[in-house]
């Protein structure tokens, strides 16, 4: 009976095996066939794939890296290949400075260094002073030094281009803005380093008693608006045409480090040699601390302290004389090719008593994002200070402006103690952020505060730090609106744009006037209040005695404010040294008038080139107002191949006879990234960088993309600083594919291996509970016979 009854219980097991066996090799014939799919559908992704990166493919650029295949600190920027870096060249930077009385002669050197394994070719977006003649240009070639030869501007980037694709070391220097330079060298092969020197001339800055200058280090980023798209209606059908204010925005870009993410980068190291003509007594330089030498024949030499420092501030060195007694007039004189070159300054007699005129006030404060830092704190205190001089006959405004504007107060008020104490107030609520629309806000100014009161002077004072692109469309609107009125620039900050600062104050017939420093806010300031509350020499003239005839710079002269001289630069079409200089102007309705003797000229070099930069600054001027800028285009460009300068219109190229990259090595491109000016916020001015791109603070009223600052921070890789890698970020989206890095898995892939993952644990679930159903019935079972 036994056996019969294990037979009988071992039955249904076999079954349930038998079952079990089935369903077993069932699923393992859809695993089989999910697996063929699986690889089918990967061989079939691969081709696209391949078939999209062979349509679709780019140059190989020399020197492209991973981020995975640096092994050294380095800054990756992101090349126009999806998934792959460009390591950026690195900059050193050696400026010497000899100051020789009223003219300084300068030397920058810049060390371009390629640490990648390919050739490449650098580009370097760098400041000048506004008023500097950039007439040289070396490249070292090994031991040898090759000169620069200037040409047209075309011409010498098609000269440029040649070289490069002949494979020849070749460098480009070309002016972007008068304080705005580019220098492009390429063929730098693998660990190579590259020497380029520039020289300038300049004329030293006297004002209040001192002489000065400023070397800038940086090119703060330049917020430009939106191109004009307008609509044009013909017959038949419409069309639009497009203005863009800033036609050259890609040329004054640069990547910009994020100082959070980043090491200060481009170190300088600077030497000043001064000779000031005259016993110097006090020497300063308030942003960087300097060693002193005193030599034999009575110069001095002053050295950074550090020995190199990060370009992210401007450099400034000021000096007077140890007498108290500063010169008050000075004559120099230079022959070159039969031709006399001069170079003048006077300072005119102040006024003492003078009756002080009425005055209404329109202050114009910068609170955009490229503010946000120490510069709107700067801001806020000079402005409140300012508020506060105002007198009780003086009617005011304040406009403030991002990328939209608000005045305080309907109009011109009369600056009562509660106005005053109101508007400080909400000066000092102020925030930095959204764009730099300026050109409302200088309408706004200009064009809407009233006429003006009988009797009264009419300030428009703008306190920014003039990070701008479309400086050209501010020039304009000042020449076409000012009216009456004078145009004060106070800029603000570590790296401030002295282009536009200087410019509008001249065509404003206003002054310009730079506060670095919380510190120097009191002593700035004081300035410039004597400058406006004092009478202006104006109607300015010169011209010569004794029947001379020459070319006068500027032209015309503008008003004179307290403490400043008159500096004139002539040209005349012959040696001479007899005659003089006249000037004559009217001061709180008094003339005045002043001689100096030619014979009476002491000699100095580098007057020519100076008369030259000064007068193509007078025909840049011009162009504002004339209908005729071919005519005037002509003429700066004659006078500046004349004097070998670098301008709008000429540029300065070398190139190196002998090819130095092999035929077939592939030439790799990138920008030299800049460091964030000193006390600049990052965020308010790029925004925060999410994991995916969205509009940056500085864009709150219009967030296309064309408005954003290029900034190159090595946490967005989606980020694009140059404008190729735009390109193909662009067009990539257009195609609304996304290319995929190289370590990256296919979803398909993924998603095939779940639904495996999932079937067998499926198939193991149910194998359990058939076994359980199976074996938990026998052990009750043998349990009850037992008992």
């Amino acid at each position: 009976m036994l056996e019969d009854d294990d037979f009988l219980l071992a039955t249904p097991q076999r079954v349930i095996r038998a079952r079990m066996t089935r369903f077993a090799a069932l699923a393992l014939a859809a695993c089989l066939a999910m697996f063929a799919i699986l690889v089918s559908s990967a061989d079939a992704d691969t081709s696209d794939t391949t078939a999209y990166t062979s349509a679709t493919a780019v140059p190989r650029l020399a020197g492209l890296v991973r981020p995975n295949d640096v092994n050294s600190g380095s800054l990756l920027l992101p090349s126009k290949e999806p998934g792959f870096f460009v390591e950026a060249p690195r900059l050193k930077t050696d400026v010497t400075i000899d100051v020789d009385g009223p003219i300084l002669r300068a030397k920058v050197t810049q060390r371009f260094m390629n640490p990648t394994e390919g050739w490449v070719e650098g580009t370097y977006v760098f400041p000048l002073p506004e008023g500097s003649a950039v007439d040289r240009l070396k490249m070292q070639v090994g031991e040898r030094m090759i000169e620069g030869r200037i040409k047209p501007r075309q011409e010498a980037r098609e000269i440029y281009e040649k070289a490069k694709a002949e494979g020849k070391k070749t460098a480009l220097l070309e002016q972007q803005r008068p304080n705005i330079f580019t220098n492009q060298v390429a063929n730098i092969g693998p660990g190579e380093t590259v020497v380029v020197q520039i020289e300038y001339q300049e004329t030293v800055r006297m004002s209040d008693g001192a002489f000065s200058f400023r070397f800038p280090m940086v090119v703060a980023p330049r917020y430009n608006p939106d191109p004009i798209v307008q609509t044009v209606d013909f017959k038949g059908g419409s069309g639009f045409a497009v203005t863009d204010p800033v036609p050259d925005r890609d040329k004054i870009t640069a990547p910009v480090l994020d100082p959070r993410e980043n090491a200060k980068t481009n170190p300088v190291s600077l030497t000043v040699n001064l000779d000031a003509g005259f016993p110097v007594g006090e020497v300063r330089t308030p942003y960087h601390a300097m060693r002193e030498t005193d030599n034999s024949d009575g110069s001095r030499t002053y050295s950074l302290s550090e020995d190199s420092v990060p370009a992210d501030r401007d450099f400034e060195m000021a000096w007077n004389s140890a007498a108290g007694a500063v010169p008050s007039a000075g004559l120099f004189r230079q022959v070159v090719d039969g031709q006399t070159y001069l170079m003048a300054f006077l300072t005119p007699p102040s006024v003492d008593n003078a009756e002080k005129p009425a005055r209404e006030v329109i202050f114009v404060i910068d609170n955009s994002g490229s503010m946000a830092g120490d510069s709107i704190r700067q801001a806020r205190e000079a402005l409140a200070l300012a508020i506060s001089r105002l007198d009780a006959r003086d009617r005011f405004n304040i406009i403030r402006f991002d990328d939209t504007y608000e005045s305080f107060f309907p109009g011109l008020v009369a600056a009562t103690p509660d106005r005053r104490e109101t508007a400080i107030a909400r000066v000092r609520k102020l925030d930095a952020e959204g764009g730099t629309e300026m050109l409302p806000a200088l309408r706004e100014a200009l064009e809407n505060q009233g006429p003006v009161e009988k009797g009264a002077l009419r300030q428009v004072i703008f306190l920014t730090d003039g990070a701008i692109g479309n400086e050209n469309q501010l020039f304009e609107t000042i020449t076409k609106d000012r009216g009456e009125a004078r145009v004060f620039t106070v800029g603000i900050g570590s790296a401030p744009n002295s282009f536009f600062m200087t410019r509008a104050a001249e065509v404003g017939r206003g002054t310009f006037t730079h506060v670095g420093s919380e510190a120097e806010i009191g002593e700035k300031m004081k300035a410039l209040f004597a400058k406006l509350e004092n009478p202006a020499m104006r109607d300015v003239t010169a011209s010569f005695e004794g029947g001379i005839t020459g070319d006068i710079s500027p032209d015309p002269i503008p008003d004179l404010y307290f403490g400043e001289p008159v500096v004139l630069t002539a040209r005349l079409p012959e040696e001479i040294k007899e005659g003089a200089i006249r000037l004559t102007g009217e001061i709180a309705g008094n003339p005045w008038r002043a001689e100096l003797p030619l014979d009476k000229a002491a000699p100095a070099t580098g007057i020519g080139k100076l008369w030259a930069r000064r007068t193509i600054a007078d025909l840049e001027t011009e162009r504002l107002t004339t209908r005729d800028s071919e005519a005037l285009d002509r003429r700066i460009e004659t006078i500046a191949l004349d004097h070998h300068l670098v301008s709008r219109l000429t540029s300065l190229v070398a190139v190196d006879v002998t090819p130095s990259r092999p035929d077939g090595e592939p030439l790799g491109s990138a920008k030299v990234p800049l460091n964030l000016p000193a006390g600049w916020d990052f965020d308010a001015v790029f925004g925060e960088q999410p994991a995916l791109p969205s509009p940056a603070p500085m864009q709150k009223a219009q967030a296309g993309a064309n408005r954003l600052m290029a900034v190159a921070d090595t946490r967005m890789i989606a980020a694009a600083p140059t404008a190729e890698a735009a390109q193909a970020v662009a067009a990539s989206a257009n195609r609304n594919m996304v290319v995929l890095p190289q370590t990256a898995t296919l979803a398909s892939r993924d998603i095939m291996i779940g639904l495996l993952m999932i079937l067998f644990a499926v198939m193991l679930f149910v194998a359990s509970r058939l076994l359980w159903s199976t074996f938990a019935p026998e052990t009750v079972s043998t349990r009850e016979r037992a008992d």
